[in-house]
């Protein structure tokens, strides 16, 4: 498999679609059943090609349940042992961690991680031929002693900050180095991240590109007038979206500060400009603070000045209606993988105004499907906000640049996993 390069295969004879062991952290659970939508559409896709059964681990610690609903942990004390969610089965493994353990004491966590999934050892073996872990760190690490445990081969899939920032930790870069060489198979979205793979340990030859993909019936191109009247947003005046964790890390305070300036400046007062926000997190607060404090301003639509409008987190069909209604999608992230909005963007053919990190400008081409930014610099991205708005943007750069179906996608992954469980000729490769 030549690195960054997408998966290309020959059917080797392999006895059956390989049965999956997905090991991960981070997945929806009846407590968060908006959590991580792109792996939950991966793993439907999957589903429907092989076995796939989840491992997912529920952070837990001694008197977890006393805390109740004040913490993260605490909330999911509800989630139950065993769940179906879009007809795989998963297992919600209680995983011991270090609260707030941050980079020094961080490699404590992977060893912990292992701990919580050592009791379900016994049911595992002979039910699976391939161990993935998904995220880096803890998650790949576990896996990979896991799949040790168990006598199989285990591939590490990698997504966004878990390379970009957590993975480049001095304190866990040896453990994420021996989780990436000793894996059959290393997948990154996007090929700036398979080169990062790379360089933290991954041997080139076994480190390849799966892009993710994107729910084609829903993120398409549709009439923003429509989705507007659905969505109830304003019918008047241009909408700049975001999608998202609202946190200063997505760059939550560039934005607004950049939606000021557009407010005062970026207009030729023919129309307001509105932001939408759609997600929850910790800055939550100040968005709904920021929109109040426009409310109260003297209405006086001529300079140019809309609306702020927080909606919160919303359903993957919810999310395709408001970028069906905007004009942009802004993402002003500190590190990213390759958002999946931004493929959503794209495949409902709204340009993007984004920030040059990570998997971004893999996929994002300046002038022609959106405009890259440095990021952390608010008048930069005002900037750029004004230069998208005032474009006339061709769809056909959209349909040139449209992601893979989650179908796609997942076929590349199923016929990488089948390599990996049963090796080019067929044979088992543990």
């Amino acid at each position: 498999m030549k690195a960054g390069v997408d998966v290309g295969m020959n059917e080797a004879g392999w006895p059956r679609p390989p049965r999956v062991l997905w090991v991960t952290r981070i997945f929806p659970n009846r407590v968060e059943p908006l959590s991580c939508a792109f792996q939950r559409q991966q793993l439907a896709a999957l589903s429907r090609r092989c076995a796939v059964e989840v491992l997912a681990a529920i952070p837990y610690h001694p008197g977890v349940s006393l805390l109740g609903d004040r913490t993260r942990p605490g909330r999911l004390v509800a989630v139950p042992a065993r769940d179906e969610i879009d007809g795989v089965p998963v297992v919600h493994a209680r995983a011991p961690y270090l609260p707030g353990a941050g980079r020094v004491l961080a490699p404590v966590n992977a060893p912990l991680y292992l701990a919580g999934l050592l009791p379900y050892v016994p049911r595992l073996r002979g039910r699976f031929d391939v161990v993935l872990g998904a995220w880096l760190y803890p998650d790949a690490c576990a896996a990979a002693l896991l799949a040790r445990m168990l006598g199989l081969p285990y591939a590490v899939k990698a997504h966004g900050t878990d390379v970009n920032v957590v993975a480049r930790w001095r304190s866990v870069r040896p453990l994420v180095g021996s989780a990436l060489r000793s894996a059959a198979c290393v997948i990154g979205v996007s090929r700036p991240m398979v080169e990062a793979l790379v360089a933290l340990g991954a041997p080139k030859e076994r480190a390849v590109l799966v892009r993710n993909g994107v729910d084609r019936a829903l993120f398409r191109p549709a009439d923003r007038r429509a989705a507007r009247r659905e969505l109830g947003l304003p019918a008047r005046g241009r909408i700049v979206t975001f999608v998202g964790h609202v946190s200063r890390e997505k760059g939550i305070h560039e934005l607004l500060r950049a939606f000021e300036a557009l407010g005062r400046d970026g207009g030729d007062g023919s129309e307001p400009v509105h932001l939408v926000i759609v997600g929850d997190g910790p800055e939550r607060a100040a968005v709904e603070q920021a929109a109040a404090r426009r409310d109260r301003e003297p209405a006086d639509l001529s300079d140019g000045r809309g609306r702020i409008i927080a909606v919160g987190a919303r359903p993957l069909s919810a999310v395709a209606r408001h970028l069906a209604a905007t004009d942009l999608l802004a993402l002003p992230s500190w590190a990213e993988g390759t958002p999946n909005v931004v493929l959503e963007a794209l495949a409902a053919a709204r340009p993007v105004v984004a920030t040059r990190v990570g998997g971004i400008p893999d996929v994002v081409t300046p002038g022609r499907t959106g405009l890259l930014v440095p990021s952390r610099d608010a008048g930069a991205l005002g900037r750029a906000l004004r230069e998208a708005l005032a474009r006339a943007w061709d769809e056909d750069a959209f349909a040139e640049a449209a992601p893979p179906s989650w179908e796609e996608s997942a076929e590349a992954l199923q016929r990488l996993l089948a390599r990996a469980a049963f090796g080019d000729d067929g044979r088992a490769a543990a």
